[in-house]
């Protein structure tokens, strides 16, 4: 799943982990957006079953298939699957020759299965330092550069000045820059809010244009910002997140403005550029708590070399397709998804293998994909299985998929996406929860399919989150193709799933350590890929493509696109 400090995506994860204790909370029931089904309605859906086809199709969807390639995936063959690195080429081939030998046509550029996409990366150099006297501060542990990076190298040597909250505010009657001669200076400011001040206008002050242009119009030559982090995010994983690299679509122009360098440093390298001061770092943050103005020259130089790293470094979707029966409908398609990139491999070696996040999504889109080809009847529309690349920076496969589509948007029927942290594992699926479900008419398809399989329905259990907007299947909701994203969970004993997902969102979530367990349930996925075939198909064998619910937000007519790339 896409993460969060840059550009929204720390949250991600905390985010998941709200959703996953919700759905696995043995008390919620029903989709929502519509009301709970009474009379005749109800009797239908609680009788809902599967047709013989489905029945035949679901017992393809093999176990097996997804467990020997999460396996596969998640190896230190793949090295991560980093977008823009070897190990992500790598799994794009395996899933191409997996894809191949199904008998799928390919789906990419030039007759292949894949479609090559340019990225720009850029990642802050192992010999970026920052010195105070003759104390070292580490980049990634004691500090860390914030993105976007305007300069590839930059020798610092100057003064180090502590302006408070660095706000200049008349309607506040506040001024933390008086007597303070920042020119050429590093300037250190506090993050948050002290006591006893109206929070709008404290907003308004504070605003990054606000406070950033108030400073660096007074010649800061650098900031450092202080109490960065948070009880939910703390400093040391916002730095774990800004220290890797950055990935963007490489647009083949350069940023050419220059500013000065922002960095986030921690309390323990505060102290560092504090020792000898009056008062500690801490006692100083602590009088700037209360109002009392601490800004004060530290008397310090600090010495800054950073180094910037840039590279220009291609990943690739991969897309397969099963061309459908109907001679008129096999235009249309329904879209399966899941991103196959995880974080790759760094600059020390170590491997984020991505396990649950998402070798296990592109297994269950394989396994769709599997039994879908070893059907006897295929489906009336086409279907499209597209994994892809760049999901961990920004979604950038799924946009560059849709803005370059291989098949035309308009005559998209649905995605059906992928993405999750494991939840499916925990033991046999008993809960589901599709996202987006009650903006469309796939939500009636997925509860009917849920009620079928024996399945209890969870609503979006943080609807305030807005989660669906947070995954790959947002690039088509944007179009205008309605989406579902579905996440399983187990039955069973919920405090004990609970306290497991807690330590997983802990510990593995994002790092070397989401690997394969020993104890992994894998029912549970199979479960979740039945789920989502059974409701493919349907959609697929429908006369009418799905629409939206005329009081969605979402509710728009697909957009045209340019002329497919391929088909």
């Amino acid at each position: 799943m896409q993460s969060p400090v840059r550009n929204n995506f720390l949250l991600r994860g905390f985010l998941s982990a709200g959703l996953a204790i919700a759905l696995l909370s043995p008390t919620v029931l029903g989709w929502q957006g519509a009301a709970p089904s009474t009379g005749a309605a109800a009797a239908v859906r609680s009788t809902a079953t599967l047709t013989a086809a489905e029945r035949e199709a679901e017992a393809l969807v093999k176990l097996e298939t997804i467990r020997n390639l999460t396996t596969k995936l998640s190896s230190k063959e793949f090295e991560g699957r980093g977008t823009g690195q070897p190990g992500a080429d790598k799994a794009a081939n395996y899933l191409a020759d997996h894809f191949a030998k199904l008998g799928l046509k390919p789906g990419g550029e030039n007759g292949t299965y894949l479609q090559p996409i340019k990225f720009r990366v850029t990642h802050v150099s192992g010999d970026t330092t920052a010195k105070v006297g003759e104390t070292n501060l580490k980049h990634g542990e004691d500090f860390v550069l914030l993105p976007p990076y305007t300069f590839d190298q930059l020798e610092l040597s100057t003064g180090v000045v502590f302006a408070g909250y660095g706000v200049v505010s008349t309607e506040l009657n506040r001024d933390d820059l008086a007597g303070l001669d920042l020119k050429d200076k590093v300037v250190i400011v506090v993050n948050g809010q002290p006591a006893g001040v109206d929070t709008a206008a404290w907003r308004r002050a504070t605003s990054p244009q606000a406070r950033t242009t108030t400073l660096l119009s007074r010649g800061a030559a650098a900031l450092i910002i202080a109490n960065a982090g948070s009880t939910s995010q703390p400093f040391a994983t916002i730095a774990n997140y800004l220290s890797r690299r950055q990935v963007r679509i490489s647009s083949g122009v350069e940023v050419t403005f220059k500013v000065p360098p922002v960095l986030l440093a921690s309390n323990d390298a505060l102290e560092k550029l504090f020792a000898g001061s009056e008062l500690t770092y801490a006692q100083t943050f602590e009088k700037a708590k209360t109002g009392e103005s601490v800004s004060r020259d530290l008397g310090k130089t600090l010495d800054l070399a950073l180094r910037v790293k840039r590279e220009d470094a291609p990943s690739s979707n991969v897309i397969a397709v099963l061309e459908g029966s109907d001679e008129k409908l096999k235009e249309e398609a329904v879209v399966y998804t899941a991103h196959y990139d995880a974080y790759g491999i760094d600059d020390s070696g170590r491997i984020f293998p991505g396990a649950a996040d998402n070798a296990l999504g592109t297994a269950i889109i394989s396994a769709i994909a599997e039994a879908f080809a070893k059907s006897k009847v295929k489906p009336r529309r086409s279907i499209i299985f597209l994994a892809v690349t760049g999901e961990e920076y920004g979604l950038l496969g799924a946009e560059y998929w849709i803005q370059n589509p291989t098949w035309p948007i308009e005559k998209v029927a649905a995605n059906i996406n992928f993405d999750g942290i494991g939840t499916e594992v925990y033991g046999p699926v008993k809960r589901v929860v599709g996202f987006g479900a009650e903006h469309s008419d796939l939500g009636s398809v997925f509860e009917d399919v849920s009620v079928a399989k024996g399945i209890t329905v969870t609503p979006d259990p943080m609807p305030e989150e807005n989660a669906f907007v947070r995954s790959d299947h947002y690039a088509f909701v944007k179009k205008g193709v309605p989406a579902l994203m579905i996440m399983g969970g187990p039955a069973g004993e919920v405090d004990q799933w609970i306290a497991r997902m807690k330590k997983w969102i802990e510990t593995d979530y994002h790092a070397p350590s989401d690997t394969i367990k020993p104890d992994w349930n894998w029912s549970g996925p199979q479960t979740v890929a039945q789920a989502g075939l059974i409701i493919g198909m349907r959609v697929a064998n429908n006369e009418a493509m799905p629409k939206w619910n005329t009081t969605s937000p979402y509710n728009r007519p697909r957009v045209q696109a340019k002329p497919a790339a391929a088909s």
